[in-house]
């Protein structure tokens, strides 16, 4: 008996649906698949992690401890302590199974959830930097106003756009890449869910999708950047018109920890992601990525508070309560 066209249909659709397999599940390659670099690199990354969440949240613990802390500019950095807590919570366990376990697999997702919460953390700290760029403007150029602009309504307000500012970017971002078809092959070349890597799996046209998603972080990368720059001119200006040298170096030395966390984590951003693609390589990238995954948020701490004079003072008075009550 011939076949139906409507039998005809039905074979072509399953052998269609055969060929482009939705994928359930990725394979996270990692670092290396040599067991002894992986152990040797699993401590690392362990010992990163720990002195990361302990530093960040031993900063904030510090600033909610001690009064004379509770500044704008600690305000503001005890918000910059809990989202490199976050992010690095976010991408760094992942790290360690892949290093314990070879080849890994997360679920599609895991995966999205694990991209959406890492770009929210990332987004929002180059927002939350913008933001202290701008606390350290007002704070140097209007002294004697400092009190009466930086209000804790205007503080909160800062914060809360930085925090809806970086939630929107991911939204638009994580909607964008996994509205994506992913057909197979599954294996990520990385060690977590990240963006070039997931566009390069994808077996649907992704040029709409790439121009919202570069348009978007690169916005969010330019913007602040462009506020910070804006900023550190107007400190320029303003620290050149302080007539005394000593004067200058101690304005400077109120930016200085600020700067060198901008210059690190927009630095290794911009190489990440601003880049031409000609130029790019994976092995690169994972090396580049580490740097603002891991080491930056583990950094972080100490560039603020090895060259703050109130951080080690209030670290000081803390350690020395301890000890009273220890005796006590």
């Amino acid at each position: 008996m011939p076949f139906s066209p409507s039998h005809n249909q039905a074979v072509v659709e399953s052998m269609a649906e055969q060929n482009h397999t939705t994928v359930t599940e990725f394979i996270l390659i990692g670092f290396t698949d040599q067991p002894k670099l992986g152990v040797i690199l699993f401590l690392v990354f362990l010992s990163f992690y720990l002195i990361t969440v302990l530093g960040n949240m031993g900063m904030i613990l510090l600033i909610c401890l001690d009064s004379h802390l509770h500044t704008p500019m600690y305000f503001f950095l005890s918000h910059l302590s809990l989202l490199d807590a976050c992010y690095s919570s976010v991408i760094i366990p992942q790290i360690l199974v892949t290093l314990v376990i070879g080849r890994t697999s997360i679920s599609y997702h895991s995966c999205a959830a694990q991209f959406f919460f890492f770009t929210v953390c990332a987004a929002t700290e180059c927002f939350m930097l913008a933001v202290m760029a701008y606390d350290r403007y007002v704070a140097i150029s209007s002294p004697l106003l400092y009190s009466s602009a930086m209000t804790v309504g205007t503080r909160w307000g800062l914060v809360a756009g930085a925090y809806g500012g970086g939630l929107s970017g991911a939204i638009i971002r994580t909607a964008c890449t996994f509205t994506l078809s992913f057909c197979g092959p599954n294996e990520i070349n990385f060690y977590f869910c990240d963006l070039p890597p997931l566009l390069d799996l994808s077996c649907s046209d992704t040029t709409t999708s790439q121009i919202l998603i570069i348009f978007f972080g690169d916005f969010v990368i330019l913007a602040n950047a462009l506020v910070i720059l804006v900023s550190y001119l107007f400190i320029i200006r303003a620290i050149l018109q302080v007539k005394s040298v000593g004067g200058r170096a101690k304005t400077f030395s109120t930016c200085a920890s600020h700067l060198i966390a901008v210059i690190l984590f927009f630095g290794t951003l911009t190489f990440m992601y601003l880049r031409s693609n000609s130029s790019k390589s994976i092995e690169e990238d994972k090396v580049v990525s580490v740097f603002y995954t891991v080491v930056i948020p583990m950094l972080n701490p100490f560039i603020y508070s090895l060259r703050n004079k109130e951080v080690k003072a209030a670290f000081i008075k803390v350690i020395n309560r301890l000890q009273v009550s220890q005796e006590i």
